[in-house]
């Protein structure tokens, strides 16, 4: 596997594009499956998460092109129910495409899911759901067994989710759209990815509205045909770039950034002094000179993102003083700081609820709350990366590290970052790939 070679201190300048968001890219793909006609979409990132999806779209029988960041897919040909075994535990796109398979088979075989090793996100909620909807779902040997009878469809139903859990919204707005009747989603996820699933799915003929109440009402529709759709810009991407040029940068231009998705993070942003100005197609981020402490907690939309945890930890490292971190949504999201203390950090993870925000995890002994004291100068190390998000906050610390930094398990940022390496480069940072 090949390696970064990261060489700090190089300040970074210029301007960066923003690429397609990957959480809803890849569920827009799996959306195509709905209808027999043409689906095209575009800004889509050429990541390992959407060309393992894509895999997966042909291995169903449907017909895929990608041409640049557009993609084109029509399912017609879909000969397959199945999804092997093949992709199991590359990504939790699999568990989505339950609504496709039955509305088109009456039947689905899933396998077993995969993902950033982040915490249990177990699949409960997905399949009390579809199974109110009127699916049998077993499971047997590593696989998800799902069928509808002979002639009937799945059914519309009152859906209340015990957390607004994002996989759970969109597993079920996949099936309700062709489902017969009225499906409404109580406590549901309104993340931004979700919002533009949604406008797909109008665009392609179905009837769904965001209601008061975090709300989704959905009309079943006989059919749906083709669209073509824009996928949204990554907002964490943006908030990546965001918190490395607040750190080692100079004045980054992050275009395509879209102030309206991140609102709860550029707060965060100003609460911590780091200063910022929107533009008419993006935003421009300028270094801090001093960073302040803060409290923070992750929350589900339009809280501040658990996505966004992870660099802005990296950011608190540089703070004078202590702050607070409580990750309220995954229970496992703090595993990434023991590399960043081998680097001289000086991050305390906690099980207590160091927060406000009611909690999941109260008395369960989960590490989900972390104590950053800053400023702390880093060094360069050997460091391996366990998960996506995680990664990129390695990438900031060796940029700003003393020496040169070396990382491996690259492949977990190209899953979710586009061109991550060139762009890095493109702002004056100091990277190499080895063996």
């Amino acid at each position: 596997m090949s390696t970064l070679h990261i060489t700090g201190g190089a300040r970074l300048s210029g301007e960066v594009r923003i690429s397609g968001a990957k959480n809803a890219a890849t569920k827009e793909l799996v959306a195509a499956l709905l209808t027999d006609e043409p689906v095209t979409l575009t800004n889509v990132p050429d990541i390992g998460d959407t060309a393992v999806t894509i895999d997966m779209l042909r291995a169903l029988g449907a017909l895929v092109e990608r041409r640049g960041d557009a993609v084109t897919v029509t399912a017609s040909g879909m000969t397959s129910p199945e999804v092997t075994e093949a992709f199991s535990r590359k990504n939790r796109i699999p568990i989505l495409l339950f609504g496709p398979l039955l509305s088109r088979f009456r039947e689905a075989r899933i396998p077993a899911l995969g993902g950033c090793n982040i915490g249990a996100r177990p699949v409960d909620f997905h399949l009390a759901a579809l199974r109110s909807m009127g699916a049998d779902i077993v499971c047997a040997n590593g696989m998800y067994e799902a069928r509808i009878p002979e002639g009937k469809r799945l059914k519309g139903t009152v859906i209340d989710l015990p957390f607004p859990s994002v996989g759970a919204t969109e597993n079920i707005m996949l099936a309700a759209v062709l489902a017969k009747g009225i499906t409404t989603i109580q406590n549901a996820a309104i993340e931004p990815e979700i919002l533009d699933l949604a406008k797909l799915l109008q665009s392609m003929g179905a009837i769904i509205s965001l209601d008061v109440n975090r709300s989704w009402v959905i009309e079943g529709v006989d059919v749906l045909h083709g669209a073509s759709h824009r996928v949204i810009p990554d907002r964490i991407e943006a908030a990546s770039f965001a918190a490395a040029a607040a750190l080692i940068g100079s004045d980054v231009r992050i275009r395509d950034a879209e102030q309206g998705d991140m609102l709860s993070f550029l707060n965060a942003l100003r609460r911590v002094g780091v200063r910022f100005e929107i533009e008419a197609d993006g935003i421009r981020v300028f270094r801090a000179e001093t960073i302040k402490p803060t409290t923070l907690e992750t929350d589900v939309h339009p809280g501040f993102m658990t996505d966004w945890q992870q660099p802005f930890v990296m950011l608190l490292t540089q703070a004078n003083g202590v702050s607070i971190v409580h990750e309220t949504v995954y229970e496992n999201r703090f595993g990434y700081t023991e590399a960043l203390n081998n680097m001289g950090a000086n991050i305390t993870v906690h099980q207590k609820c160091l927060g406000e925000k009611a909690c999941r995890y109260k008395h369960r002994n989960e590490p989900h709350s972390a104590v950053i004291v800053g400023p702390t100068p880093l060094h360069a190390a050997v460091i391996d990366i366990p998960d996506l998000r995680a990664g990129f906050s390695y990438l900031i610390a060796a940029l700003i590290a003393d020496g040169t930094s070396v990382i491996s398990g690259i492949e977990h940022i190209e899953r979710g970052y586009e061109n991550i390496i060139e762009k890095l480069k493109g702002l004056g940072a100091k990277i190499e790939k080895g063996e």
